[in-house]
């Protein structure tokens, strides 16, 4: 749940709105209906949906999304669970009330631990979660991302912290400005690392 949360959270606060919930739905979908959990995982669903169709001049939409993410998050703590709930029910009460305020200033960034988490922020194991959404989002090959996350988290437990897919994933996360190189390395990595463990295999 806490990695998920922050991983989604970080998403969203890098203006990745309408992605922000791929880090959330899987846990979410198991949760028991109706608990505190799933409320909160529910609402910051529906509030990023809003954001989204705000931001795509789907007045009616919002609206919708913005209603139903109050009534979700009605009722738990302001602080649940760490996150800033009291912030993110006033952005839904403007976008409720005036979506059009989307065009007249950006939408406000999920506060967790008092602190706006980003992408470059994220634990090994929150990037994990986050680069393969962050890569399906932007028109990366999910499947090759998602492999270097699973290389760098096997690296790091194996105790190599110098692991160059560690570097390569949070790279990934934080470099807007040169993504695309990284993820060439990235996918080079992968192939390498690909091709050794076929050649292990073949001895076998």
């Amino acid at each position: 749940m806490r990695e998920r949360l922050r991983a989604g959270v970080a998403i969203y606060n890098a203006g990745h709105y309408h992605a922000a919930h791929d880090a959330w739905e899987a846990h979410w979908l198991e949760l028991e209906r109706e608990s505190d959990d799933e409320r909160l995982l529910h609402g910051l669903i529906q509030f990023t949906a809003a954001v989204h169709h705000a931001r795509n001049r789907n007045w009616e939409g919002c609206v919708g999304l913005a209603e139903s993410a109050l009534d979700y998050l009605e009722g738990l703590p302001a602080d649940y669970r760490e996150v800033d709930l009291a912030g993110v029910r006033r952005a839904l009460s403007a976008l409720a009330s005036d979506p059009e305020i989307i065009e007249r200033r950006p939408p406000p960034r999920i506060v967790l631990d008092g602190e706006r988490p980003t992408l470059a922020d994220l634990s090994s194991e929150e990037q994990a979660i986050a680069a393969p959404i962050l890569a399906d989002e932007l028109g990366y090959a999910e499947e090759i991302v998602e492999g270097a996350c699973e290389y760098a988290i096997a690296d790091l437990e194996a105790g190599e912290e110098g692991s160059r897919f560690l570097a390569l994933v949070a790279d990934f996360l934080a470099e807007d400005d040169h993504r695309g190189i990284v993820y060439d390395r990235l996918r080079g990595h992968v192939e390498r690392r690909e091709a050794k463990e076929r050649d292990v295999e073949g001895l076998f």
